[in-house]
Order: C-alpha cells, then structure tokens, then sequence
C-alpha cells in the first residue's frame, strides 16, 4: 500500500512534541524516542513541526525547523525497512507566500510526503488571497488543510473558502480542528459538494484535530444531498496532539471505530436510512432501538467522553488551552519519553492544578493510557 493509499484509508497521525533539555536544546535522544514509540504503537504517520512541536521552531535565533524535521525523515525511513506500506511523513508549513514555499520545499527535499498548511498567519487576507497562497504551496508539495480553531491561532474559514479549497487538485487531505461543531460540517460539506471522493483517485481524506469530540467524529456518518442525490462523507482517521500520548491505545480505538462503522464512499440506493416501515420510523430508527446496536452506540458515545475529559486535562481546556502543550509534555514525562516538561518559551508551563487534573483522568480511565507498553519498549527507543 502506498502512503496516499494509507492516508485515505484512514489511520493514526500523531503531532509530535519537541523533546528538549532544560537548558531547552534540542535532545534528540529522546526526539528519536518519540518517533520510535508512534511506529511501534502502530501508527500510520508522524506530523512534525506543527502546533505541538511548536511554532517558535522556526525562529532563526532557534533554529530547529530543518534538524527536527532531518530527525524525523530519518527515523521514519529507518521504520520503513521491515514495513509493506510506509509511514506517512507530514510536516508542517506556516507563514506568508515566500515561507511557505520554501518551508514546503525543505519538506520535499527531506522527501516528506505532504505539508500542513497553517493559515494563521494570514490573518487579514481575503478569500481569494488564502486560496493563491494554498496553491502556491499546493505546486511545490500535496496539501493538508489546517482548520485550527481561534483559541490557539486560527481564523474563522467559512464554507465558501473550503469548497474553493477542495478544488486544487494537489490538496490530499483536510485536518478538521475548529473545535466546533458548524465548523466542521462547513468543511465536510464542502468536501462532499466538491466530487473529491476521499476513497478514489484524486480523493480528499477527512482528518478530525478535534480534539473535544475525536470517537463521536470517527463514527458519524456525515450525509448532504448533492444534485439531488445522497452523499455521505466520513472522517476516516485522526491528525492529533491529543494521539502523540497514549498512542497504542489510540491506534485500538481507531481499529474498533473501523471495525463498528466503516467508512464508505456512498451511499447505496437500498440505504435503510431512506426508508420508512409501516410504522412511519425509518428501519434505521429501529435498528437503533435494539439491545445490540444500543450498547455498541452507548460504547463509543462513552469512550467519546472519556477521552474529551482526558483531553480537557492535557490541554488545559479550563485555563483556555493555556497548558495545551506542556500538558502533552506532563504525560510523557511520567511515561519516561520525556525528561521534562519544558517548553522553548519559559512562561509555557503546566497551569495552576493541571497535574492534579492530569491525575484525576489518569485515575478515572486507567484502560486509556498504555503506561506497560512504553515501560516494556523504552529502553529499546532511548537506546
């Protein structure tokens, strides 16, 4: 299977964190560490230089963009020896026209496979600006999309930017993280009105970055009638900070979301959805009302929650995402991948009570964290 094969079939995609010292240099035993552990937990792909690898990457008095990123490249190439299908390499890509491109090119030198455009710091641009500026991108590398909600740099994208979006032919994938529920659909539906069918040739993937509602995404059949016909679109793997912890256990989650609710590329004519027993109900409607498909709904409709109030923990959702990536930090410096929590900005730090909201969600759902499997391996990643 080729990456974009993969991509489309839907996986696990961690963002990665920035491994650093205390002096906050680069520790690139431990970022090394961290590569090793997203391929043994079994995902699909590793997302560096993004929001929880930290922007400030870039700045030339820090000047870790190009090593972080040469890291990664190699550790993902030395994964792929024994694999069939190879690990998916997105990096991230920022800033206005002339960065981007040559942050998108740094990218295809390193043989990277797609970039994750940021649109944060094209705050002020028009439509029309944004969509030159993607396309810029889009000729030099395959094109993630990036809706990042406003709380932590993003701009609101309305529908009509994302049907436009959806038109350039060397976008492969959108990573949906407005933390909002109209958001999203604005992006779903412009993708399914596009024609760009995520399981063909040509295809958008739908990726959720929501971190507040990851289970209920993976399973939500998103339905719009197009030229008067019913297309159904779905989300079919995840891009997350929220996944670069925990990560085995994701890859499990995301298996079981597949297995229960596997996503299709249409809808067929026979859909019971579209049609109604002598009771008036839809047999969909019935379906859901017997004891069997209630528990497997009650299952994930439970772990959704589980998981959002684990993230409300790591990302510091109460002191408005404040600690988001020192949160991330704090769980895997308790795992042993992490000598600290360390941020390249000192101020970054764990807010007031985060660790004892960390503790309280490492108590509620022990069945969440894959604590044994990082102690069984992680003499092998640090070595």
């Amino acid at each position: 299977m080729t990456w974009i094969d993969s991509l489309r079939r839907g996986t696990v995609i961690p963002a990665m964190p920035l491994a650093l010292t205390a002096s906050r240099k680069l520790d690139e035993r431990r970022q090394r560490a961290l590569c090793r552990y997203y391929a043994a937990a079994g995902a699909g792909g590793i997302a560096a230089a993004v929001h929880t690898t930290q922007f400030a990457i870039r700045d030339p008095h820090i000047g870790l963009f190009e090593p972080v990123l040469q890291i990664v490249a190699e550790e993902m190439k030395r994964a792929d020896h024994p694999r069939e299908t190879p690990l998916i390499r997105i990096g991230g890509i920022c800033g206005e026209t002339p960065q981007a491109v040559r942050e998108a090119t740094v990218l295809r030198d390193l043989h990277f496979h797609a970039g994750l455009l940021s649109l944060a710091a094209l705050a002020d641009a028009d439509e029309d600006a944004l969509i030159a500026h993607a396309r810029a991108v889009a000729d030099v590398i395959p094109v993630i999309g990036f809706y990042l909600q406003p709380a932590v740099g993003g701009r609101r994208l309305p529908y009509s930017f994302w049907r436009r979006f959806a038109e350039i032919e060397n976008v492969v994938a959108i990573k949906i993280a407005p933390f909002n529920r109209y958001q999203t659909l604005d992006v779903v539906r412009a993708v399914a009105e596009s024609g760009r069918d995520d399981g063909a040739a040509g295809g958008i993937a739908l990726y959720t970055g929501n971190d507040d509602n990851i289970i209920a995404d993976l399973i939500t059949p998103f339905r719009f009638s197009v030229n008067a016909r019913p297309v159904e679109r779905h989300i079919v793997g995840g891009l997350l900070g929220h996944w670069s912890v925990w990560t085995k256990r994701a890859v499990e989650h995301l298996h079981a979301c597949h297995a229960a609710h596997p996503p299709t590329h249409q809808v067929p004519p026979s859909d019971p959805a579209l049609r109604t027993t002598h009771t008036g109900l839809s047999t969909l409607d019935s379906a859901l009302r017997t004891p069997h498909s209630a528990l497997s709904t009650q299952h994930f409709l439970r772990l959704n929650v589980q998981i959002t109030d684990a993230n409300a923990a790591f990302f510091d959702a109460g002191n408005n995402f404040a600690g988001c990536i020192a949160g991330l930090h704090e769980v895997l410096r308790r795992q042993g991948l992490l000598e600290g929590t360390w941020c390249l900005d000192e101020h970054e730090t764990l807010s007031p009570g985060q660790s004892a909201e960390i503790d309280r969600v490492y108590a509620a759902y022990p069945h969440l964290n894959d604590d044994a499997f990082v102690r069984q391996h992680l003499h092998e990643w640090l070595a």
